[in-house]
């Protein structure tokens, strides 16, 4: 029997449709942007996250010659607010990334590694985080859990 699964997400048409703190995270997503460390890849990402007491945390990709010991603008982002804000949950996710010189490109969702970190912070704080991706213009894509974008997800409700 063959079943199908659907995902929930909303399409924001450009930055304009923003609400003033979703501006804030995209431009600060894409400012952290110009400090990635990608001399291999030339692709660029910035993540900016909102935490429930008002900071916002930023973050870009640090890559490595020795490709698997790079990490990505969200997991950045997500270890280093959870060392430093051990308590504090995280309420909403904003990435952006695009080639270096890129003047747009489609709007960037998180890759696999960073999606099962992402997921991890959302079993540990018991609450969804807001996802939004983008690149650095055009459409935004946002999904209201991690759980919209790796629906077959593995926690540690396995173990």
């Amino acid at each position: 029997m063959e079943k199908e699964i659907k995902i929930n997400f909303e399409v924001i048409p450009s930055y304009d449709e923003l609400n003033d703190i979703e501006k804030t995270l995209f431009d600060k997503a894409k400012t952290i942007r110009e400090q990635a460390y990608a001399p291999y890849s030339n692709f660029w990402v910035g993540c900016a996250v909102l935490l429930e007491n008002g900071e916002i945390v930023t973050g870009s990709n640090q890559e490595n010659a020795a490709y698997p010991s790079g990490l990505c603008a969200e997991r950045t982002t997500i270890f280093w607010t959870s060392a430093n804000y051990p308590d504090v949950k995280i309420k909403k996710l904003f990435v952006i990334g695009a080639p270096k010189d890129a003047l747009s490109s489609t709007a960037i969702p998180p890759c696999g590694s960073c999606r099962q970190s992402i997921l991890e912070y959302e079993a540990k704080q018991k609450k969804p985080i807001e996802i939004y991706f983008a690149s650095l213009d055009g459409e935004i894509l946002k999904t209201k859990s991690i759980r919209d974008l790796l629906p077959f997800s593995f926690d540690a409700s396995f173990l």
